[in-house]
């Protein structure tokens, strides 16, 4: 297959969205949407990514918008429920309050304890009930001896599996191992050390997860995910990368296409944004815990609604100028 070619695209507008609380260390969501023949697309790299991985997230905003999606072999997608690192309150509030059987708990946050973890996963167990499934994500941040720790303490809540509780792939390895030594029944799933090393390969070459997360825009587009997963043959789950639903369409293209789908996907972030650039009848938001597979419809007046000022508009532009440029020296 010839690869889709940038000049081949148009950007459409900036946008610049309000966080319903803080994620990822982020309280605004900024990104461009990119029109081509298939439809719009959307690129929005975070800004403490460099150009390399920027670019990666450029390909697959090129690919949606001239090549389209593969054929869907599902007409819905199961999704969990988001819960970042809130309250005990508010966090049993959201889980009960999105019908969705499945959480995606943070854990880990900068200024927290594990005692804020517990209680946080707790509140969000029973609100699920015994039946819901429970996963944590630490983004990297605890040691090995410190992911062995809470781990254990966490697992009376009977987790479903622990994301990218390390940063790196030896760290994820070693953890398997020691899980296994002290009889700590956690799954690894791994996400960072599969779209940021450069090497996703290496978690399977060291056994270092049982689950590979995959993100669309951080990979390269659906169809390079679609390879990656043959490639690893690790059950997937799909992940969102805080997009709007422009960009969570994208996600659930690489969701339906996929030929197994054992884990609900975490693609029901829309709600993590105070807007949405795509007609309400056409977001892409769960019902009952799944999101179905459907064509989606810019809002125009959401798009002028939310379109960030010039000097914003002026940064995205001068940093898709340099991307554009590290493509055409390949």
């Amino acid at each position: 297959m010839t690869r889709p070619t940038a000049a081949a695209v148009g950007v459409h507008s900036c946008h610049q969205i309000a966080m319903t609380t803080r994620f990822r260390g982020i309280t605004v969501r900024e990104g461009l949407l990119v029109q081509g023949e298939a439809g719009v697309a959307e690129w929005s790299p975070f800004w403490d990514y460099g150009q390399e991985e920027s670019a990666t997230w450029w390909r697959a905003a090129v690919e949606a918008a001239t090549l389209g999606y593969p054929t869907p072999v599902r007409d819905e997608v199961p999704v969990n429920v988001t819960v970042p690192a809130l309250d005990p309150e508010t966090a049993h509030a959201l889980t009960r309050g999105s019908r969705c059987r499945t959480a995606k708990v943070k854990v880990a946050e900068p200024g927290q304890s594990l005692t804020d973890d517990l209680a946080r996963v707790e509140a969000v167990r029973d609100a699920l009930g015994a039946d819901g499934r429970v996963r944590v994500d630490a983004n990297g941040a605890w040691s090995v001896e410190d992911a062995v720790t809470a781990l254990r303490e966490l697992n009376r809540f009977d987790l479903e599996y622990a994301e990218q509780p390390c940063a790196d792939v030896e760290h994820l390895a070693d953890l398997r191992r020691r899980l296994v030594r002290a009889g700590i029944d956690v799954p690894i799933a791994a996400d960072e050390s599969i779209r940021r090393s450069g090497d996703p390969e290496r978690v399977v070459a060291l056994d270092a997860a049982d689950i590979a997360v995959l993100k669309v825009q951080p990979l390269g587009g659906v169809r390079a995910c679609l390879e990656l997963a043959e490639r690893l043959g690790l059950p997937v789950v799909v992940s969102s990368a805080l997009e709007t639903s422009v960009g969570l369409r994208m996600g659930v293209a690489l969701a339906a296409a996929l030929p197994d789908l054992p884990y609900a996907c975490g693609l029901n972030t829309a709600a993590l944004l105070t807007d949405d650039v795509a007609t309400p009848a056409t977001q892409v938001t769960a019902l009952d815990g799944s999101i179905r597979v459907s064509d989606l419809v810019l809002d125009e007046a959401a798009v002028t609604r939310l379109a960030a000022p010039p000097e914003v508009m002026g940064r995205w532009v001068a940093r898709l100028g340099e991307v554009l440029a590290l493509e055409g020296a390949r």
